[in-house]
């Protein structure tokens, strides 16, 4: 005689009794289909399976010179050399590349002018003494 299925997680739960149970945790909308169910068990069994893989390596009384991690590879790979696929240039991006370019730019520019301007007006008055120098 067959026993019943394991009961899930959701059906398992038991709310304090302080606090409801969230829908979320509903197991009417929680619990999952048969389908869903065999594709998490397919996921887990490939994890486990690259886990056991990945702490034989590492675990191996001589090792390879570099022991590689499919997963962090990927992530590196999507880290660093896949950037500009997913970036799309909006107003506000073009607005903010434009700012970090020419914003520093322009107020050195400013900054400078200004000194340029106080010194000459300075210069004008007779307050200012122009040191003796080579190079400026």
């Amino acid at each position: 005689m067959a026993s019943a299925p394991p009961l899930s997680v959701a059906r398992l739960y038991r709310p304090n009794r302080f606090v409801s149970l969230p829908a979320e945790l509903d197991p009417d909308t929680y619990d999952t289909s048969s389908e869903k169910r065999r594709a998490e068990a397919e996921r887990l069994a490939i994890r486990s399976r690259l886990k056991r893989q990945y702490l034989l390596q590492l675990n191996n009384p001589s090792p390879p010179a570099v022991i590689e991690d499919p997963a962090l590879i990927r992530w590196a790979y999507a880290k660093s050399q896949n950037v500009y696929p997913t970036f799309r240039p909006t107003p506000k991006t073009s607005f903010l590349g434009a700012a970090y370019a020419l914003g520093p730019l322009l107020f050195w520019i400013f900054v400078l002018k200004a000194d340029k301007d106080c010194k000459e007006k300075r210069i004008q008055e007779g307050k200012y003494e122009r040191p003796f120098s080579v190079f400026f």
